[in-house]
């Protein structure tokens, strides 16, 4: 309300009713949280559709990422260009998607911690698995809605012909509410998937012989019991993710303690420094260690943990495994936007949404692809026409005042549709050989048969599964 001097007063009861809610529904529903659909957030989603325009593809060379930032925040995302390029430095990172879904050449960042160079240096394109979420987006798949200022239209979710949000998981906080999905083997999920949709009562037992546990990119073993079962029941759970380590001997007597592979989102650097740092303050365990040195190259991960002569490793290994990140928990917590609101989701829910969205997309493709191809067949049928009756088509248009003219007289003469004159009249000369006939009625009868499996499709829900 307005007081005497003009000025508006309310109760901070209102205004936290009126804004706060308002900006908290706008960070879970489009900022923070993926759909269930296609595993995006909005900006991930932006990036993608944005570098798929600009014809990004994995046949074509890299562009520089600030092209793309610049490109995605003009069009469809305008917040801060580091909200876009941490996204798209995401999706490249293969130590953090199980399937990186951008193709990035430059330094994109380590294991180790070390951040991605600025994008002016960095140059991207999209992933062979990017466009398998994009597949089939302009078949009408997809609802697009206006951009921010109202001069183009984006997708609201993308085709998603893999189940990304499985497969690559997804991390986020939002207002009130946060999401922790692990990544998944890719195989393993679209057995999974393929299941689901032999069987949609399957049982959860029964999923986790396809899908039985999270694979995470950076390797590791997984120790859990029945708390993952408990986790892919009601999308909250625990698991226990243990470094990868060998136990190598040396001559005289010593071992080497290698580690291979470490838990998921660990940092190496970080990890290496706290060994080193424990074996100077604990030396009453630690003693036997002699030096901690990072092997590490392009052929893969090798950090070793040098001991003196005649230490045991294994006494050594368990007190690393529970003062140091060689042994971590990883969070379980799979929520995200389901029937347009945030949904906390079991294995067999995310599947199940999935699945129905993947039938949609196949059945809006189908009445796409239907309707081309009575179009096509149409005009093939008028062109066919017109070629077994060249001589005719060739008077009326030699002897006709105008296109327009020609066009009518066609149409009385063969009881044409007006699609029909106007390709006959766009004909080339050069297919008015008796070979391209034949081409003409063997597209058609192919036309033919493409509409008779369409129709099969769009009228059997068995077909479209």
């Amino acid at each position: 309300m307005e007081n005497e001097k003009g000025l508006i007063v309310n109760s901070l009861d209102e205004v936290f009713r009126t804004s706060m809610i308002a900006y908290a529904e706008d960070v879970i529903l489009d900022r923070a949280l993926p759909r269930v659909e296609d595993g995006l957030k909005p900006v991930q989603r932006r990036i993608l559709y944005d570098m798929y325009e600009m014809g990004l593809t994995p046949d074509k060379p890299h562009k520089k990422c600030a092209k793309i930032v610049g490109d995605v925040l003009g069009k469809y995302h305008p917040h801060g260009d580091s909200s876009v390029y941490g996204a798209l430095v995401h999706m490249a990172q293969d130590f953090n998607m199980r399937g990186p879904l951008i193709d990035g050449h430059g330094n994109f960042g380590t294991v180790d911690g070390d951040g991605a160079a600025a994008y002016r240096y960095t140059e991207a394109r999209l992933c062979p698995l990017a466009l398998e979420l994009l597949a089939d987006i302009d078949k009408d798949t997809v609802n697009f809605s206006l951009n921010f200022d109202d001069t183009m239209e984006e997708p609201d979710t993308l085709p998603g012909r893999f189940p990304n949000l499985l497969v690559n998981g997804a991390m986020g906080i939002a207002v009130g509410l946060a999401t922790n999905i692990p990544t998944h083997n890719l195989g393993e999920v679209i057995n999974g998937t393929v299941a689901f949709i032999d069987n949609p009562k399957i049982s959860l037992k029964e999923m986790m012989k396809y899908i039985p546990a999270p694979d995470f990119p950076t390797g590791g073993y997984l120790i859990c019991d029945d708390e993952l079962t408990e986790a892919y029941k009601t999308g909250k759970g625990k698991v226990k993710i243990r470094a990868r380590v060998n136990i190598e001997k040396e001559s005289g007597d010593r071992q080497n303690i290698i580690i291979s592979e470490i838990p998921y989102q660990v940092n190496k650097a970080e990890l290496l420094r706290k060994i080193s740092e424990l074996k100077e303050e604990r030396k009453d365990v630690l003693s036997g260690i002699a030096d901690v040195v990072d092997e590490s190259d392009r052929n893969g991960m090798r950090a070793v943990i040098k001991l003196k002569k005649d230490t045991d490793a294994v006494p050594i290994l368990n007190f690393l495994y529970k003062n140091t990140a060689l042994e971590t928990s990883f969070n379980i917590n799979m929520v995200a936007i389901a029937n347009g609101k945030p949904c906390q989701l079991g294995l067999l829910e995310i599947i199940g949404y999935y699945v129905n969205y993947q039938r949609e997309v196949v059945l809006r493709r189908c009445k796409f692809e239907l309707e081309r191809a009575k179009e096509r067949a149409h005009i093939l049928e008028g062109l066919i026409i017109a070629v077994k009756n060249i001589d005719e088509v060739v008077k009326i248009i030699k002897n006709a005042e105008n296109t327009q003219d020609a066009r009518e007289k066609l149409r009385k003469r063969f009881s044409l549709s007006e699609v029909q004159a106007n390709a006959i009249l766009d004909l080339r000369l050069a297919r008015l050989t008796k070979l391209e006939v034949v081409k003409l009625e063997q597209e058609l009868a192919e036309l033919k048969k493409r509409i008779e499996e369409l129709t099969e499709i769009i009228s059997s829900k068995a077909n479209q599964w």
